[in-house]
């Protein structure tokens, strides 16, 4: 099967209390997938608000691994991953 794969800003946090954070997620879809695809995941991923999806672009697959590096780095994801495995 081949692969995109996808860059999508979001929203994390209390978005209509102005007490937000965007954070860059990186994720891979079946080629067939469109951009709205993406949108629809993004939306349902744990953390994110209503309207969350701010962009969402195609990237390499270089890009992609380099981004999975850096949401390992991210302090809010880390919380976040966290938070969801002890509930």
């Amino acid at each position: 099967m081949e692969w995109i794969y996808w860059k999508a800003v979001m929203r994390y946090g209390h978005v209509r209390n102005g007490k937000e954070v965007s954070v860059a997620r990186y994720l891979v879809m079946p080629s067939h997938a469109s951009a709205l695809d993406v949108m629809k995941m993004a939306e349902e991923m744990p953390g994110t608000k209503n309207r969350a999806v701010i962009s969402v672009i195609k990237v390499g697959f270089e890009e992609y691994l380099e981004g999975k590096r850096l949401e390992k780095e991210n302090f809010f994801l880390q919380r976040l991953f966290n938070q969801n495995k002890a509930q």
